[in-house]
């Protein structure tokens, strides 16, 4: 996330983050906050609507990575029922008849009889021969990790969520606030006239 000089937090609201992510600070007097800041409405502004920008382009990358590991656990778990499948037929010295796709479409059949190994992508064009049991232990891991990377990344989703709220809550409080402050002038002014 591209990180700007962020104004002084107030003393009154905790300040954390996230793996990263900057938490939002909820206004609760405007005119304090202000003050505080040294900043103009304006700037406040936009400062304000950089910073949702912010947490909207970190959302984007964080729901890319989401549906990549909500398509990356199926294959994973598919994968192990492929194993369990092979090492369930080799126990029984049966062979086991399957389609497999050759290219996109193309489908053919095959009889596999004992199967001792297995043959995993790792990614970037990497294949290994794997035994049965190894095969089940490092996919077993790969599921268990990719769930727990799933729990985190909705987790951060959630946090990004709420600090996209207290954001969009904030620029429209201090948005109302000036508002406000210029009815405030304007009726003093005519009634000085």
């Amino acid at each position: 996330m591209a990180t700007s000089s962020s104004p002084p937090q107030s003393d009154t609201e905790v300040v954390a983050e996230r793996r990263g992510i900057p938490a939002a600070s909820f206004v609760k007097d405007v005119q304090a906050y202000l003050n505080q800041l040294g900043l103009d409405v304006n700037s406040t502004l936009a400062f304000q609507q950089e910073r949702l920008q912010q947490y909207k382009m970190v959302e984007m990358k964080l729901l890319a990575q989401q549906r990549d590991l909500q398509a990356k656990i199926p294959d994973i778990e598919k994968c192990l029922d492929v194993v369990a499948t092979l090492q369930a037929k080799k126990d029984t010295d049966e062979a086991l008849l399957t389609d497999f796709e050759v290219s996109e479409g193309i489908y053919s059949r095959a009889r596999i009889e004992n199967a001792d190994s297995v043959c995993l992508w790792l990614g970037a064009n990497v294949m290994l021969e794997y035994s049965c049991e190894e095969a089940t232990s490092l996919l077993q891991n790969n599921l268990e990790n990719a769930k727990a990377s799933l729990e985190v990344l909705v987790a951060d989703l959630q946090f990004l969520r709420d600090q996209v709220t207290i954001t969009q809550v904030t620029i429209a409080r201090v948005y109302n606030w000036d508002v406000h402050q210029r009815r405030v002038r304007q009726a003093s002014s005519s009634q000085d006239s």
